[in-house]
């Protein structure tokens, strides 16, 4: 299912009973953090409020925090169906090698995803309904939220940030952007992204980096900005899947780049080379403030928006909070596409709790010995996983998004010293903790029942269970204990 946009969305949320409409006014200076953090933490609904101070514009939040919102922002019963889809998409003949060679077998499936999805250039859209250049230009028009004590201002935290290589491929990425003054933003794209890669090709040659930061439209577009996608694949490619639509874009009216045309706002513009300011601090996923840093900075050279607009936003902070359902959506959208390079793996568990990327529980049908370290490094070598700090690995028949069973068997199934591998590599810029940013160690735990080859010569223990036969007898006594 399509989306015509932001607002037919918010109409099936309030249709469904998940959205609050909020008519008294709340500030967006902590106010609005605070009252979306209570309601995300008690599973409540999404919130538009209605009149935000400061501003004329109503800010919608919480519209990904749950399952059921995140599964109807795709278009489906539950985000599963997606899953199976892609898992359907990827399947090779039983007889293809898995590596390099399943990757290029895919590549014609992945051209004809391509032509069929293939996003459309039109000549107008609702997001330019709407323009201001010049001294029109005022980011405070909008609602933008300051979410934390200790911020460094105000954030814009749920947008798509479109840039383009020098050659032209397009790139959609979700980078916060810190907001200055009225035609002025920092851009915290981080130096594993690749919107920042795209603005070091610009920068080698002395040139300004076109960007365009779009707020809204269908949500599918807002999810597919923060998917880990494979360079090949693009965004908006993505997106068109998700939605079985093309994506509509519109070419910008002051930078040569395009943008969805059913976009609620958005902010055009460059960025400089050799130009960086201090960004920060910002309250971030972790659970901690990044600090302050310097990074490049975003000069707004016009701002287009539909009429009436509705301002878009998310909150991140101490997880689980309301980024948990995108991060848990890529967790289960993806697994066919790790399986596809890793087949062993059954199943794994990014649980928000450890903010996704710090912890990654992953089940296997063990055959032979040093197949849980093989796995573990496969994963370092697979894209964003890279950033993953600890891998634990169980066996086939542990639930891994049973917290309670995976603590009790890797306490269990472990000798610290023999069972634990360490490693460096790349570290998400986020990890305070790391020994310098954006580098530092990784560690393993081989939690699966160890082998003879693998030097263990003792007995393993079975696992304490009950017969069937006293289970099933038991059952069909159960009526007359009064239990």
């Amino acid at each position: 299912m399509a989306y015509a946009g932001f607002r037919e969305f918010l109409e099936k949320l309030e249709k469904e009973g998940e959205l609050k409409r909020i008519k008294t006014p709340v500030d967006p200076v902590l106010e609005i953090t605070e009252i979306a953090d209570r309601v995300v933490r008690a599973g409540g609904p999404a919130l538009l409020f209605e009149n935000p101070k400061g501003s004329n514009v109503p800010l919608a939040i919480g519209v990904f925090a749950t399952r059921k919102r995140m599964s109807m922002a795709l278009g489906v019963g539950d985000i599963e169906e997606i899953a199976k889809e892609i898992e359907e998409w990827t399947k090779l003949p039983s007889s293809m090698p898995s590596g390099l060679l399943a990757k290029a077998a895919l590549l014609p499936q992945i051209g004809e995803l391509a032509k069929n999805t293939a996003p459309k250039i039109v000549s107008h859209g609702q997001c330019q309904e709407v323009v201001k250049t010049g001294d029109e230009i005022r980011l405070s028009d909008f609602p933008i939220l300051k979410c934390w004590p200790l911020d460094g201002g105000r954030f814009i935290t749920l947008p798509l940030v479109f840039t383009k290589s020098i050659d032209g491929k397009r790139n959609v990425g979700m980078y916060r952007v810190q907001v200055y003054d009225e035609k002025t933003c920092g851009m915290h794209w981080q130096r594993h992204k690749v919107g920042n890669r795209h603005h070091g090709e610009y920068e080698s040659q002395g040139r300004n980096i076109p960007v365009a930061v779009a707020l809204g439209g269908d949500p599918a577009l807002t999810y597919a900005a923060t998917a880990p996608l494979p360079d090949m694949i693009d965004e908006m490619v993505f997106a068109g899947f998700l939605r079985k639509r093309p994506v509509e874009l519109v070419r910008c009216k002051t930078q040569d780049i395009e943008v969805p045309a059913d976009a609620e706002i958005v902010l055009e513009g460059y960025v400089p080379a050799n130009e960086r300011r201090t960004e920060g601090p910002f309250g971030d996923h972790t659970g901690f403030y990044t600090l302050e840093d310097e990074y490049p900075v975003f000069h707004v050279t016009a701002i287009t928006h539909r009429k009436n607009p509705v301002y878009p936003t998310t909150i991140v902070g101490r997880p689980p909070i309301e980024d948990e359902w995108l991060g848990k959506t890529t967790e289960r959208l993806f697994l066919p596409l790790v399986r596809l390079f890793i087949p062993e793996i059954i199943d794994y568990n990014l649980p928000p709790e450890a903010c996704f990327h710090n912890l990654c529980i992953i089940k296997i049908k063990k055959r032979y010995p040093g197949q849980a370290q093989k796995v573990m490094n496969a994963i370092w070598g697979l894209g964003q996983m890279m950033f993953t700090k600890v891998i634990i690995v169980v066996d086939e028949w542990v639930d891994v998004h049973n917290l309670k069973e995976v603590l009790w068997v890797t306490t269990n199934n472990i000798d610290p010293e023999r069972d634990t591998l360490f490693t460096r590599g790349p570290i998400d810029v986020l990890d305070h903790a790391s020994r310098q940013m954006g580098f530092g160690s990784k560690m393993g735990i081989d939690a699966t029942q160890k082998l003879p080859e693998e030097g263990f010569t003792r007995p393993w223990p079975p696992v304490i269970e009950m017969d069937e036969s006293v289970k099933k007898r038991v059952d069909a006594l159960w009526s007359q204990l009064g239990l």
